[in-house]
Formats: C-alpha cells, sequence, structure tokens
C-alpha cells in the first residue's frame, strides 16, 4: 500500500513539473518584454524584468525536484529531530518520504499559482491570485505542524 501512495505522489509531482514547464512555454510568446517578477504582501507587483525570468520558477522547482528526489532515495542522508534507531527506523524514514513528496506537491502548487498570476498580472493590473499566498503558507505550516505529531508519535 505504502509503494502505491509514493507512485502516485511521485506521478503528481513530475506531473506538476512537467505541466509548469509546458505552462510557462505556451504563454511566453504572449507576455509582453516586462513581466512582473516580485508581488508585495498585498499583491502588488514591486519589480520588474525582462520576461525571461519567466523561466526562473519551472528552472528553481527542477532543481528541488531533483533535491528532493535524491533525499527520498536516500533516507539516511536527512536530518531528524529524533534519534533514529532500529524500532523507529522504518516509521521515520516512512514518515519523511511522504512528507517531502507532500511538500513537494505543495510547492508546486503554490509555484503554479504564482506563475499563473504573474503571467495575469503582466497583462492586467488589476488580477488576483487564484489562490491567496496567505492560504498557500498556512497549508505548508499546517503540514510542518502534523509532521511533527506523527515523528513525536513514531518515537
Amino acid at each position: 500500500m505504502e509503494n502505491i501512495l509514493l507512485g502516485i505522489f511521485d506521478i503528481l509531482n513530475f506531473g506538476l513539473l512537467v505541466f509548469l514547464w509546458w505552462f510557462t512555454v505556451k504563454h511566453y510568446k504572449a507576455l509582453p518584454q516586462s513581466i512582473p517578477t516580485h508581488f508585495d504582501f498585498e499583491g502588488k507587483a514591486d519589480n520588474f524584468g525582462n520576461k525571461k525570468y519567466s523561466f526562473f520558477t519551472p528552472l528553481f522547482l527542477t532543481v528541488l525536484y531533483f533535491f528532493l528526489a535524491y533525499m527520498v532515495r536516500t533516507p539516511g542522508s536527512s536530518n531528524y529531530p529524533v534519534q533514529i534507531t532500529d524500532e523507529n527506523e522504518y516509521a521515520q524514514f516512512l514518515i519523511m518520504k511522504i512528507f517531502l513528496r507532500w511538500l513537494l506537491l505543495l510547492i508546486s502548487l503554490i509555484f503554479l499559482n504564482s506563475q499563473d498570476y504573474m503571467f495575469r498580472y503582466a497583462r492586467d493590473k488589476e488580477a488576483k491570485p487564484k489562490v491567496a499566498l496567505s492560504s498557500a503558507l498556512f497549508s505548508v505550516i499546517g503540514s510542518l505542524i502534523v509532521l511533527f505529531i506523527f515523528i513525536g508519535v513514531s518515537k
């Protein structure tokens, strides 16, 4: 069962990475020469750059994807908030494998939302993000809380 769950996460994460690249390439020609590259807390663009910067997000996600894929494949190389023993090794490694995949899924969705917002804002200054950044960040923070509860229970 766990291999099915991990496989589903792997397929979703790789699919989101490919989709982000496809989305960026598809909309690249329609972008104006200057696009927003940074937003303030109110969602207003406060820094602009060449449209080539639109490839930064998928490139960064690709690097993160391969880094986390390495971490998942070598669980002993990660840092753990508890001592790893023979009794808790399986549970702690499984928690880490699931959490890193879940975290990559959340980050991929945040990047997709940001890329979509950046592209729409480049054409319409009144555009709003489809998901507020605060909601996205709370999902990551909430996931960390759940993670530490599972780690504490599985000591």
